[in-house]
């Protein structure tokens, strides 16, 4: 059985997510934590539950989706993986949270890349990847097939999309991922997305004004 656990963090109320299953072995996505008290969270809630934590992996990487990084790093030696397309964004992450006025941590780099048609697999769990740029050049989703669910970063939110105005967004590319990439999973596929509340398919299709 695959668990999800959503945190919300950070002054962007960011959505970092651990999944584990019956092995208890995990991953983290997103890891938005900016503060001890935030990273403690994290730490705490791991214990708790006795899980092995084996992947850091990014949707994109943006500021608020990568605070995390450096203390996961140092607490579980995990390096973050990430599409080779958002890898700029990783590397000059401070220079643009010190713009925003964020404490940030320098964030160790990747050395494995995540492409489409790959599968990212820990415990008896499998995801598939799937290339959805347009919020960021290198933006990627998560489909969990077997449960029915996605997650997607900051692709596809409750009745709204990603931004399209950060450096190497483009909203022409943005509805292309969303329409020819997550429409076709199906309607019921859950959306566990990178702010605000999960949604689906199929309610986005008939509801989001930037879709319909």
């Amino acid at each position: 059985m695959l668990n999800i656990k959503t945190f919300t963090f950070g002054p962007f109320q960011e959505n970092t997510y651990i999944l584990w299953d019956e092995t208890d072995e995990a991953v983290i996505i997103d890891p938005g934590n900016t503060s001890s008290t935030e990273h403690q969270q994290v730490k705490n809630f791991l214990a708790d539950k006795n899980l092995k934590l084996k992947r850091l992996l990014l949707t994109h990487g943006h500021i608020d989706h990568i605070a995390g990084n450096r203390f996961i790093y140092d607490t579980y030696k995990l390096l973050p993986e990430v599409n080779e397309h958002d890898v700029p964004l990783v590397q000059k992450h401070v220079s643009i949270a010190m713009m925003y006025g964020l404490p940030c941590e320098e964030s160790p780099l990747p050395e494995k890349f995540l492409n489409e048609g790959e599968q990212i697999k820990f415990g008896n769990t499998v995801f598939e990847m799937l290339f959805t740029p347009g919020h960021s050049p290198g933006s990627i989703t998560f489909y969990n097939k077997e449960n029915n669910f996605i997650i997607c970063g900051d692709v596809l939110f409750y009745g709204s999309i990603g931004r399209t105005d950060l450096p190497g967004g483009n909203y022409d590319t943005l509805i292309r991922s969303i329409k020819q990439k997550l429409f076709p999973l199906g309607d019921d596929v859950k959306v566990y997305n990178g702010h605000g509340p999960a949604t689906t398919i199929g309610f986005e299709r008939e509801n989001n004004p930037f879709l319909v």
